[in-house]
């Protein structure tokens, strides 16, 4: 297991450093020096403007060591310990968590493909008989490298309506949306005339609600919008040019024109026969799942679509976990296991000090942190520090316990002898006896991590807008109770996350408990 985490590391770590000398976007790979740069205090201006990454060489440079530390201790150590196999075996016996943690491990591997699985950007495109990869590039194309030309010749590429225009071979991923910054014209959806009514697609009651025919519906430009009672105008009538400037306007009631107006150039019959001639149900944001319109679970508020904001919110989770285990762990740990073998002053004053830490009201400190850091620096290194500065105290008082039970006994008894210092007997003979405490904490503290960043991000404090969070999302279907499929999956998504973290939790205490599989005799 060591060996494999190892080799993840190194991988993962020389696929960024590969992808930063080749101008390579690889997935997950790309966030370490994408971050660097997007965040001002984690990278340094050299001479001009260019930006030395430091903290994505930095971050790099310890995932390889890490993972050279892994398997080289792996090689050194091959005799699989006993102990530990049986732990593993009673684990796997145990099939709820063992099959929450494939479920688990197989979502991670869908996150860490990122822009393979969720994004607006082409992964392959063929033009002018070569092959251009846009979503592993560094930089965005834009429309002039295409022979697209006029006011739009600097904008970035709509790979969407390219593969809509069919003049391109365009292969898009599995979810062509961005999971923030790509807001989404309304949307729409076909209507069926029967019995000189109008009905949705699928639907059985008369339809209610604004229909539109289009200039183009793949750009959502809409030539005139109807008002629909009972499956026939009822209502106003608005219409606009293909410059986007209102021309026409009238009224309906129970299908009958009150009075009309056109005072666009042209006559009113020529804006009429213009457009396009269908008819849709215009569904303005939040948007119900359309699954012919490619969004599955409906849009927010915003405009994004739900699934790919909730794998965006998905890949935060995991991000912030994977920075903020070692960190809280590196923290808790030798201070833990200094409080219980020391003890006497240092053990009082580190006591003191986390008492004063727990009195301190979490949410008050986030908010006069979210009200001072400006907003260019806020971002997941900031709330991750605020977490990590109350999470490491629950570690440490677990270690502080297990290292004053074990002080006394006789293998630290024998190390003492043998002329080990404090250094050794704490992290070569205490530390690996904890190993089942430590592994039990990992979920647990995963699950309050990613409930601490929900309700931050839903009360506001959290991370900024850019980046995709369920509290901000369930906070966005809690203001549109209209739109209960915010709220659905979002609830969903979390709960489901939660009892896969909670029930590989239990499965590993359970396995790892000493008293349970224990003889004495």
């Amino acid at each position: 297991m060591m060996r494999k985490i190892g080799v993840i590391c190194i991988l993962l770590g020389s696929l960024a450093v590969l992808g930063e000398l080749c101008d390579i976007a690889f997935p997950t790979a790309r966030w370490f020096f994408e971050s660097s740069r997007e965040v001002p205090w984690l990278h340094a201006n050299l001479a001009g403007d260019a930006a030395f990454p430091w903290f994505g060489w930095a971050s790099t440079a310890l995932l390889v060591l890490g993972g050279l530390m892994l398997v080289i201790r792996s090689i050194v150590n091959s005799t699989p310990d006993p102990v530990m196999q049986r732990r593993i075996s009673r684990f796997r016996a145990i099939r709820r968590g063992h099959l929450s943690l494939i479920i688990l491990l197989g979502l991670a591997a869908v996150a860490a493909l990122d822009q393979v699985v969720v994004g607006k950007r082409a992964l392959a495109l063929k033009h002018d008989g070569q092959w251009v990869f846009p979503a592993f590039m560094t930089r965005d194309l834009k429309n002039k490298d295409f022979g697209i030309g006029g006011a739009s010749a600097e904008a970035p590429v709509d790979y969407r309506k390219l593969r809509a225009s069919g003049n391109q071979t365009v292969i898009m991923p599995l979810v062509p949306y961005d999971p923030t910054g790509d807001t989404l014209p309304p949307r729409s959806r076909s209507l069926i005339e029967r019995d000189g009514m109008l009905y949705e697609a699928g639907a059985d009651k008369p339809y209610w609600g604004l229909a539109a025919r289009y200039h183009n519906s793949d750009v959502g430009k809409i030539h005139t919008r109807f008002t629909l009672r009972k499956g026939q105008f009822s209502g106003p009538v608005d219409g606009w040019s293909a410059d986007g400037s209102p021309v026409y306007s009238a009224d309906y009631r129970d299908g009958e024109l009150i009075k009309e107006n056109f005072t666009g150039s042209g006559t009113r019959e020529e804006f009429l026969n213009a457009g396009n001639a269908e008819l849709r149900a215009l569904k303005y944001h939040p948007a119900p799942p359309l699954p012919e319109e490619g969004n599955w679970l409906g849009t927010t508020s915003q405009g994004y679509d739900v699934v790919a904001y909730l794998f965006g919110g998905l890949q935060v989770n995991f991000k912030a976990a994977l920075i903020f285990l070692p960190v809280v762990f590196l923290i808790g740990i030798p201070i833990g296991l200094m409080m219980g073998f020391f003890g006497g002053w240092f053990d009082l004053a580190m006591q003191r000090l986390i008492e004063v830490f727990s009195n301190i009201p979490f949410l008050f400190v986030v908010i006069i942190f979210a009200s001072m850091v400006p907003d260019r620096f806020k971002g997941l290194p900031v709330i991750l520090t605020i977490l990590a500065a109350f999470g490491w105290m629950g570690i440490s008082f677990l270690m502080r316990t297990a290292a004053y039970r074990d002080k006394e006994r006789d293998y630290i008894a024998a190390a003492r002898v043998l002329g080990a210092g404090a250094p050794r007997i704490l992290f070569r003979h205490l530390l690996p006896n904890t190993v089942s405490i430590l592994v039990t904490l990992v979920p647990f503290t995963v699950s309050g991590l990613v409930s601490s960043l929900t309700s931050l991000d839903y009360l506001g404090f959290g991370l900024p807008p850019e980046h995709a969070t369920w509290g901000r999302l369930l906070n966005d279907g809690l203001s549109n109770l209209s739109a209960p499929w915010l709220v659905t999956s979002t609830f969903t998504a979390l709960v489901g996350l939660l009892v896969l973290i909670t029930f590989i939790g239990e499965a590993v205490r359970e396995a790892f408990d000493p008293k349970k599989f224990t003889t004495y005799r």
